[in-house]
């Protein structure tokens, strides 16, 4: 299981860790507009799946903006964003920061996609800081779990991991 730490501190991570290789876990979000949303909406499609515990933070204020950028450079790729924010609070904040290419999912409800990616932190019902890229084929090519919630992933590594599954 990954390691990870939320300022410093340890934290026990829900579910089992995705590797490279795998067979992508199905999950069940909401949308903003609180329509259900799973991984196969997008079958045959590349998704990089970016993990925030919440866009409300400047890490995930900045990683949420930074891939929204990126997509300009990624043709066929869907940019999911995936927080246990409420759907409400991720419309708005996508309409103030202006975010039009990453659809923002939440995983409030059920942390489905948390227990099913092994990101649900156990002590804070958040996400842990992760990236994720599914091929069209739904295997897992990249996986980043960010062993310090706090810090940036590796958005370079993520970006060239999604234009490889093309």
């Amino acid at each position: 299981m990954a390691s990870v730490t939320f300022k410093g501190n340890p934290v026990t991570l829900l579910g089992n860790e995705v590797k490279v290789g795998d067979q992508a876990p199905d999950f069940k979000v909401l949308a903003n507009d609180l329509s259900e949303v799973t991984l196969q909406d997008s079958k045959g499609q590349v998704r990089l799946i970016s993990v925030v515990p919440s866009l409300d933070t400047g890490v995930c204020d900045a990683q949420t903006r930074r891939f929204n950028e990126e997509s300009a450079t990624l043709d066929n790729v869907k940019i999911l964003t995936v927080s246990v924010d409420l759907p409400f609070a991720q419309k708005r904040w996508c309409g103030a920061a202006g975010i039009e290419n990453v659809q923002t999912l939440s995983d409030h409800r059920e942390l489905s996609f948390g227990e099913a990616y092994g990101v649900a932190i156990k002590e804070l019902r958040l996400l842990a800081r992760a990236v994720f890229v599914v091929d069209s084929n739904d295997k897992v090519t990249y996986a980043e779990y960010v062993s310090e919630a706090t810090d940036h992933p590796n958005y370079e590594a993520a970006v060239e991991a999604a234009k490889q599954a093309n």
